[in-house]
């Protein structure tokens, strides 16, 4: 399995990645090994979805970083998204 997640950043803002161990991610992003989070740390979950194959998780991470609907994509997916799946990652 591959997940493509948003996390939110301590600076308001949203980072966007993609990954085959999203616990082990986590867990990186948290304790600062990741060089794009290291210096935006108390990340929250916001979004994760799962694919059974990586192009199509990595496929989700290019559009919602790229593009000029990103924001409000990213947005509403969030908005949209379960709290109680977000408690599988907490």
């Amino acid at each position: 399995m591959y997940y493509c997640y948003i996390l939110k950043c301590n600076d308001g803002k949203y980072y966007v990645g993609a990954t085959k161990d999203l616990k082990k991610r986590l867990r990186e992003h948290r304790e600062g090994k990741i060089f794009s989070t290291k210096n935006r740390r108390a990340l929250c979950l916001a979004y994760y979805e799962i694919f059974d194959k990586a192009d199509n998780a990595y496929k989700l991470e290019r559009s919602l970083k790229n593009g000029r609907t990103r924001k409000s994509t990213r947005e509403r997916l969030i908005q949209n998204f379960s709290a109680d799946k977000l408690r599988l990652f907490t």
